[in-house]
């Protein structure tokens, strides 16, 4: 899809919005049905302000923007035509307000929110068909396409910190599913080309935080073959792991003391049992108990609870260029990826010679402060899952759909 051109772009864009009206109305329903009130999570966005801030996006970029045909050459700050919505950019433009404060925006309603979407979808496609075929003709139909598509993941991601149900087939897409464990893998010494390549003709898209691409000197390394999994995990919670302060970095030992008050924490976020004597793991998934099976990947922990368990283990985080090297030349001998987000022992920084995209908002700001994660999960939408594609959050983020592996000291 990164090279994807107008026909094959407009039938995405309807796709991912489809997708998109879906989760939310199911999400919606859900909300009206409920028996209690949905609470109030400063650190998310309600699914309303979502679901409207993606017509927003799309038609900000596509749409509203003068220089669209200009691709990543486009100015990030210049005159905007009007939105076909006169508060668009006070409801849904992020800049504008908090995320605690989106709760209480008095947005429209559902039906109206949908209705804009449907109409900026109208307008996309519109311009799309007479759209160029070079890569910066079609640069912001592609970002908008994979922006719906990580927009999409946050929205279910969300259903699932607010305690949502969701339709038996949905909630059966959104199962990881049982890994086959299998031994670790040697990876041979090498020069590695990092990140994507841009600027030639016929390359496509690429996120901005992906370029330049770069050689990296990378010893041999031994990773795992696919993630760490419950029954893995549920050893380091019989050894005490949770209550070990030698196993945790200082600002980590202070995240889980924090999070013990607040929350009682003894193992990963919606984690409800983990039993020391029978190695059960009871999660609850979109608001229902649910047994998880020992081969399963464990996921929802923070970088600070996988940093803890490769402590444990005599391990570590793997660093992102020896992830990025497994997922290209490891894949015949094992490695797997795309069950669950997997944190790195990377700090998230910019590559040597980076230059920010248009939409600025979306890498530099996070320089850092974040980790990086790579992969996919089982929520990601199969066209947004690339090996070079960098997810990045903060180290104590644990409600998004994410594990990690380990490599050897």
């Amino acid at each position: 899809m990164r090279i994807a051109g107008r026909d094959m772009l407009s039938l995405a864009l309807m796709d991912a919005r489809n997708h998109t009206l879906r989760l939310t109305g199911h999400i919606h329903q859900a909300r009206l049905s409920g028996d209690s009130p949905v609470p109030e999570l400063p650190d998310l966005n309600p699914p309303l302000w979502l679901l409207g801030h993606l017509g927003w996006f799309q038609e900000w970029w596509v749409g509203r923007n003068m220089q669209r045909a200009r691709g990543a050459q486009c100015e990030p700050v210049h005159a905007r035509l009007a939105s076909i919505e006169p508060n668009a950019d006070r409801w849904w433009d992020p800049a504008s307000t908090a995320p605690a404060d989106r709760w209480r925006l008095g947005l429209p309603g559902m039906e109206s929110c949908r209705a804009y979407l449907l109409d900026t979808l109208e307008g996309t496609l519109e311009l799309l068909d007479k759209a160029g075929d070079d890569d910066d003709a079609l640069y912001f139909y592609r970002l908008c396409l994979f922006y719906e598509d990580l927009q999409g993941e946050v929205i279910a991601h969300t259903a699932q910190a607010l305690g949502l149900s969701l339709d038996k087939p949905l909630l059966q897409a959104l199962t990881p599913q049982p890994l086959t464990v299998r031994d670790a893998l040697l990876v041979p010494a090498t020069t590695w080309m990092m990140g994507s390549t841009a600027g030639t003709p016929g390359m496509g898209f690429t996120f901005d935080n992906e370029l330049p691409q770069h050689p990296v000197n990378v010893p041999e390394f031994e990773i795992d073959a696919q993630p760490v999994t419950w029954a893995q995990f549920v050893e380091f919670v019989d050894d005490g792991g949770y209550d070990r302060q030698a196993l945790w970095q200082p600002e980590g030992w202070e995240w889980l003391q924090a999070a013990v008050k607040t929350e009682g924490r003894r193992g990963p976020r919606y984690v409800e049992q983990i039993g020391v004597a029978s190695g059960a793991v009871m999660l609850t998934r979109f608001g229902q108990p649910t047994r998880m099976l020992g081969n399963q990947p464990a996921m929802h922990m923070s970088w600070w609870e996988a940093d803890a368990w490769c402590r444990w283990a005599g391990r570590r985080l793997p660093a992102e260029v020896e992830w990025e090297v497994a997922a290209h030349t490891a894949a015949r001998r094992g490695f797997r990826w795309g069950d669950v987000w997997e944190w790195t022992g990377t700090t998230f920084r910019a590559y040597p010679g980076f230059v920010p995209g248009p939409y600025r908002a979306y890498s530099e700001p996070w320089f850092g402060s974040h980790k990086v994660l790579r992969g996919a999960s089982f929520a990601t939408r199969a066209r947004l899952k690339h090996p070079r594609f960098r997810n990045f959050c903060l180290p104590g983020r644990d409600d998004i759909f994410c594990g990690f592996r380990s490599c050897a000291l």
